[in-house]
């Protein structure tokens, strides 16, 4: 049996959590600026940690290449993040703090996050609005021109900042802005509609990677002095998501292949607030901001199999489950524990619609109290978007929402440094593991994917090459190396063609999601992930045997494309189960039926499971070594988590 690796987060040596990253900014080595110029600097991801990242090093003098898939920067499935971003400025005066935001997110992470990172999140949160409202980034003020906040679920204050429900647009476009003046400076090459499809590790270092054209179908080759891969996370594993359909686990997996450790792949998490599935041909499912449950009230009917109109319904026989159960914190409980009651309401017979799998979101108090206006001022773009989804008003009759998957807590891991097991592979936002543990609040991914971009990486990149003498150690795209894996990618499209067999990518992809949602969804048991695993080794088998991918290998092939992603999903998703399966205890977005309280809310062992798993990979016939860095908490000791 392999030996076990206890991985060192390089969390820098200090007493006072509150100093940490402050100290370590002046410990760190520097680059001066005429040597910045000499170093090569690859991000693939343009959404808002590759955007931020690559505008930031650009600024400070590096040579950047950016890839993206889309033919834009700015159509990164950012763009798609609804309801806002958070900060611990206090505007509100409702006694938030840094230290609040720090102990909220540990806490909403079910106590399986590192703590000097999640600190050092919320300690350049404050940093992150000034930087984009200097951008022009509009946010949403009060008459008094200051910005305005709301609530977001797991916490009791409101720190959110927003722009309606359009903040992750607003956000990307001061990202993209600030990129594309660097592009046009000549400081950031842009490079549009490229999927990397290889890392390149030379001498046990990420040297460059091997991408292709998904409009020619050209196969290139790229170097440079460092790595960093914003991706976004594995979500679409599950085929049905809220994701972007061309998000995907490729790059990260790549990198996997080639020694980065992968962590906690089975921290996933399903968003309480999704338009429910209308039937078996849709491909992705559309989300509605948590901020909507500031204002609107969850319910189902109190009485099992009752289909009355909702407003037939009176309020005695309505069952306000969360206000019921989690009096605290009444509708903006976290996601997890949203999520996993809206479950256990459809599961008992109380689930609305035609189908029977939704719950009600109920915006009538709030339109009764408030004032039509001032709801569509706050929500109406959201509004409009359910109504042209499912032609029904939200302002007349409750919206009907249900869980859906969304973001990825797991990741590459990486230390303090962003920096993953493979030196100079970096790894930013959804990407990486490290600051959301086993669940994520609300306006946290676009809080980290900034705050990674615009404030850590540029201090920890130019440590790196400092550190390990970089500067004179230039490698090009004539080495060897390059031409292994440039072949390699060729030879992996050319065979996903020659399968020919007889069942479409999408086929495949869908049986995957079925397999993942039934048995590594909201609920999952020791025997549901053995069989998950059994099932999806099955499927990855058939798969390279019957495939069929129309086309050919040159110009646009959106089926080949689909096929190389579907068959990294395959090997994520057994990762994933299995990664489920050690894991023997409830934690945030994973629960484990075997491991719940009375009050069958999440019970964690942090005797045994106090720790982030890290997966190395072995082979591809082979079981991955499940490696561990231990987690401890000084600074907000391990205790139940309730919203009671």
């Amino acid at each position: 049996m392999a030996e076990i690796k206890k991985l060192d987060g390089k969390v820098p040596a200090g007493d006072d959590i509150t100093k940490v990253w402050d100290n370590y900014k002046f410990s760190m080595k520097l680059v001066n600026p005429a040597n910045k110029r000499k170093f090569d600097v690859i991000v693939v991801g343009s959404g808002l940690a590759g955007a931020s990242a690559s505008a930031t090093l650009a600024e400070l003098g590096y040579n950047v290449k950016c890839f993206c898939i889309q033919d834009s920067a700015r159509r990164a499935h950012s763009i798609a993040a609804q309801g806002g971003v958070n900060a611990a400025k206090s505007y509100p005066n409702d006694g938030d703090s840094i230290w609040r935001l720090f102990y909220d997110t540990v806490k909403g992470g079910d106590y399986r996050a590192r703590e000097a990172n999640v600190y050092r999140l919320a300690q350049v949160s404050n940093n992150i609005i000034d930087q984009c409202a200097a951008q022009g980034v509009p946010f949403a003020r009060e008459y008094g021109g200051t910005l305005s906040n709301r609530s977001f679920g797991g916490a009791q204050v409101s720190r959110t900042f927003y722009a309606r429900g359009q903040t992750g647009q607003q956000l990307l476009l001061g990202a993209y802005q600030s990129l594309m003046k660097e592009v046009g400076k000549g400081k950031v090459q842009m490079l549009t509609r490229r999927e990397m499809v290889e890392l390149v590790v030379i001498d046990g270092k990420a040297r460059g990677i091997i991408t292709r054209n998904v409009v020619t179908g050209e196969f290139e080759k790229f170097a440079a002095d460092a790595v960093l891969l914003c991706t976004g996370g594995y979500g679409n594993t599950y085929f049905l998501s809220s994701n972007a359909m061309a998000s995907n686990g490729s790059a990260a997996w790549k990198a996997y292949k080639k020694g980065a450790m992968f962590a906690n792949p089975c921290f996933t998490q399903i968003h309480p607030t999704c338009i429910p599935q209308h039937g078996d041909i849709q491909s992705k499912l559309t989300l509605m901001s948590e901020s909507l449950r500031n204002d609107g009230r969850v319910w189902v009917p109190k009485q099992p199999g009752d289909k009355r109109d909702p407003k037939d319904i009176p309020e005695e026989e309505r069952d306000y489950y969360l206000e019921r159960k989690y009096p605290s914190f009444g509708n903006l409980v976290p996601r997890d524990v949203a999520a996993r009651n809206a479950k256990q309401a459809v599961d008992a017979g109380q689930g609305v619609g035609a189908t029977g799998v939704a719950v009600y979101l109920d915006f009538a108090d709030a339109i009764k109290r408030d004032g039509l206006e001032t709801i569509k001022a706050k929500y109406g773009n959201l509004f409009d978007m359910y109504e042209r989804i499912t032609d029904d008003n939200p302002y007349e009759t409750p919206m009907m929402i249900y869980p859906a998957v969304h973001y990825t807590m797991g990741g590459l891991w990486v230390d303090y440094n962003l920096m993953t097991t493979v030196p100079g592979c970096f790894a930013l936002g959804e990407a990486n593991f490290s600051d959301h543990g086993a669940n994520r609040l609300g306006a946290s991914a676009l809080m980290q994917g900034l705050a990674d971009g615009y404030f850590v990486i540029p201090y920890t990149l130019g440590n790196y090459f400092a550190e390990e003498k970089m500067m004179g150690h230039k490698v090009n795209v004539d080495h060897p190396e390059f031409d292994k894996e440039f072949n390699k990618s060729k030879e992996r499209f050319t065979k996903l063609l020659s399968i020919n067999g007889t069942r479409s990518v999408d086929t495949f992809h869908k049986e995957l999601g079925k397999i993942m949602w039934e048995y590594v969804g909201m609920a999952r048991t020791a025997e549901g992930l053995q069989k998950a695993i059994d099932l999806i080794k099955q499927l990855r088998s058939e798969f390279w045997k019957d495939v069929k991918v129309t086309g050919s290998t040159d110009g646009i092939n959106i089926e080949l494309e689909k096929a190389n992603r579907v068959a990294d999903f395959l090997e994520i998703g057994e990762l994933m189960a299995r990664d489920a399966l050690t894991r023997k205890e409830s934690a945030g977005g994973h629960f484990r039926e075997e491991y719940q309280t009375e009050e069958n809310e999440a019970r964690r062992d942090d005797t045994d499971f106090c720790h982030v798993a890290a997966w190395e990979y072995t082979g591809d016939e082979s079981e991955p070594i499940r490696n561990i860095e231990e987690l401890d908490f000084p600074n907000v000791p391990l205790s139940q988590r309730s919203y009671k």
